[in-house]
């Protein structure tokens, strides 16, 4: 089962992905959008991981909806209302139970995925974030490597799209050719969490989520 620590470690791995990656993601963003993405995103899990530590919530689903509600409150542009979004509905669906399965959590994630299409009008293959998140979701009933490896090649298969949502989309054919930098952040997220659970059988000898 999967508790509040596991969630908490998930967001802490996500934030040290995001700061590793922080330049490579505003170098993505530089042609094709605000060339901020790897800032913003940086301040704002930075600003998570310090509001998981002072506030320590005591389920998954409350740690999900703190870090959602402070990623909107602190990045701006599209990444803090997209984001906030993904992981305010996750932890909203999971409700208040101090655990939970991997199969609850991929049911929520993709509730919360769902979400981030409504807010942002965006389907696959419009060359948005959501081209990683559909098929991370979508694989995480197999498992949690599955959906990292799934997410990191919905975001390299951006690459020959043309945007048809967001900024990018001004730039019409000239989008093509470029990775979209939300969709290579989302696969950060996935990332995240596949280390996240490694890490807990390395300590415990135990698969998270059974």
């Amino acid at each position: 089962m999967l508790d509040a620590d596991f969630f908490h470690r998930w967001l802490t791995s996500v934030a040290a992905a995001v700061e590793r990656e922080a330049d490579r993601l505003t170098a993505l963003d530089s042609p094709i959008g605000d060339a901020d993405h790897g800032g913003n995103l940086r301040r704002g899990f930075t600003a998570v991981v310090a509001v998981l530590e002072e506030e320590a919530p005591a389920t998954p689903g409350a740690v999900l909806t703190l870090a959602g509600r402070k990623l909107i409150s602190t990045v701006g542009g599209a990444s803090g209302p997209l984001y906030g979004t993904l992981l305010r509905r996750t932890g909203a669906a999971l409700g208040a139970e101090p655990q939970v399965s991997a199969a609850d959590f991929a049911a929520a994630l993709r509730a919360g995925v769902a979400a981030v299409a409504t807010l942002g009008g965006a389907a696959p293959g419009d060359k948005t974030m959501l081209d990683a998140l559909v098929p991370g979701a979508d694989a995480l009933p197999t498992s949690f490597a599955a959906a990292r490896e799934a997410a990191l090649q919905g975001a390299l298969a951006t690459v020959p799209l043309q945007a048809r949502k967001g900024r990018a989309s001004y730039l019409g054919a000239r989008s093509v050719g470029h990775q979209d930098p939300g969709a290579a952040s989302s696969a950060l997220l996935f990332e995240a969490l596949a280390d996240a659970a490694e890490a807990t059988v390395t300590a415990t000898g135990e698969t998270p989520g059974e």
